[in-house]
């Protein structure tokens, strides 16, 4: 019988090696193992998450053999992914040239404007002095970036703006820092500020060409409704699927021949600025998003296992998706976002509760299940990510919440504001005509 695998016909189970540095693809396997594939997961950093959920390896290459295909979840592991593929294995995500156009930031813009982005001026520094001259010599508003060297990931999230038009205050912030940031991040860059309305574009590629529809979405980073607060990977977004659009042509269709030169085959993501002067590409994310993933589940219809292993064999796939839009909160606890030893105390092990025998839209974080009850695992506090659906996204933000509703968790907090400022970012966006 079908079994909505997208393509109409019943699908074969496969063994799936999933390989992490730290616990975040949790969750997609999960869903991969519920549809009967056999699951495997290696994770780095040891400790206690996905405990009564999945099973755990401690050497991921004592099962190279075993699996039928292999999912890094994050950049770093390029090299092994293409040494794999080149002896035959089916690999999803990485590759050395996805790596570096997330990690370097500088390759990355320049690779957005060798193949015809429209790219915002941008100045790269290994010196402080010399930045703080810059604006001293150049007035006006810039975006302060770090590199996103390996060495570096533990201050990626950190992003200043300049508010000012001449940029003092951002002088400001880097001056009286200045040492403190010379210890830590030795790279940086100063991209030109565009107002406008902060969108991303992701597909799925194949090693040989994009699974349409593409993904559209807007991403809350801040910890606190309003953009206020630190920067904390992200808090929640709102998505939806659609043809190839304005969006995606004018920037992540012009890698497909890159992408193709890679090998590569994942998701990827550019997250852009767009006004009524053009659309900025910021960024790549050549990996799953994070909760990008979980949300993608409450939109796309096909199942898991049959679409990787397709997309791993480099064959073509008809994506089925959900019409309309979807929502994804991050619920989480302290220490969240920092890592404090003293609160990982009081809320590690405390058990999540259900006031209804409902799951829908509940998508696992750092969670372990013990004995069926549902508990906090790791020591960050990223509890669960809820997920709704509707044919406007105000039905689906009232689905994400009301399911948050039924959830018991002490001291939980989310952002009430994911999806909230689409009526006036999608007025925006077809007055430039960038939706279609």
């Amino acid at each position: 019988m079908a079994n909505g695998n997208g393509n109409g016909v019943e699908s074969k189970k496969y063994k799936f090696l999933f390989v992490s540095w730290e616990s975040i693809s949790g969750d997609l396997a999960w869903q991969i193992q519920k549809e009967g594939h056999k699951v495997k997961v290696y994770i780095k950093d040891k400790d206690d998450t996905y405990e009564g959920i999945l099973e755990k390896v401690d050497n991921w290459k004592d099962h190279i053999d075993w699996a039928d295909v292999i999912v890094f979840d994050d950049v770093g592991f390029g090299s092994k992914a293409d040494e794999l593929r080149k002896i035959g294995k089916l690999v999803v995500g990485g590759s050395v040239y996805a790596d570096k156009l997330e990690e370097d930031r500088e390759f990355g813009q320049s690779e957005m404007s060798r193949v015809g982005m429209l790219t915002l001026p941008h100045w790269n520094f290994d010196d402080y002095d010399a930045a703080l001259k810059f604006i001293q010599e150049n007035p006006g508003r810039y975006v302060y970036k770090p590199h996103k060297f390996p060495n570096s990931s533990n201050y990626k999230g950190i992003l200043f703006t300049a508010q000012e038009e001449d940029g003092k205050d951002l002088y400001e912030i880097l001056s009286h820092n200045k040492s403190m940031l010379e210890k830590r991040i030795k790279k940086f860059q100063l991209q030109k500020f565009a107002s406008g309305v902060e969108v991303a574009v992701g597909a799925f590629f194949n090693g040989n060409d994009f699974i349409y529809p593409v993904n559209i979405n807007f991403e809350h980073k801040r910890l606190f409704p309003g953009k206020l607060g630190p920067m904390t990977g992200e808090m929640g977004t709102s998505m939806f699927w659609s043809d190839p659009n304005y969006i995606f042509k004018t920037t992540l269709e012009k890698t497909k021949e890159s992408l193709q030169e890679a090998k590569y085959v994942g998701y990827i993501d550019i997250n852009c600025i767009a006004n009524a002067r053009g659309i900025y590409p910021l960024e790549f994310t050549c990996r799953f998003g994070y909760p990008t993933i979980s949300i993608h589940q409450e939109g796309i219809l096909s199942e898991w296992g049959e679409f990787l292993h397709a997309i791993a064999s480099q064959q073509p796939y008809d994506l089925k998706t959900q019409k309309g839009f979807q929502v994804g909160v991050v619920c989480v606890v302290p220490p969240w976002p920092y890592n404090d030893k003293r609160e990982v105390e009081i809320h590690k092990d405390s058990s999540i509760l259900f006031k209804k025998p409902n799951f829908d839209g509940v998508h696992l974080g750092d969670i372990k299940i013990i004995d069926g009850d549902w508990k906090i695992a790791s020591n960050v506090g990223y509890a669960l990510i809820i997920t709704g659906s509707g044919l406007t996204m105000e039905e689906a933000r009232k689905q994400a919440y009301s399911r948050i509703e039924n959830i018991m968790l002490q001291d939980m907090f989310y952002r009430t504001d994911i999806g909230l400022s689409w009526g006036e970012d999608s007025d925006k966006l077809q007055t430039w005509g960038y939706l279609y």
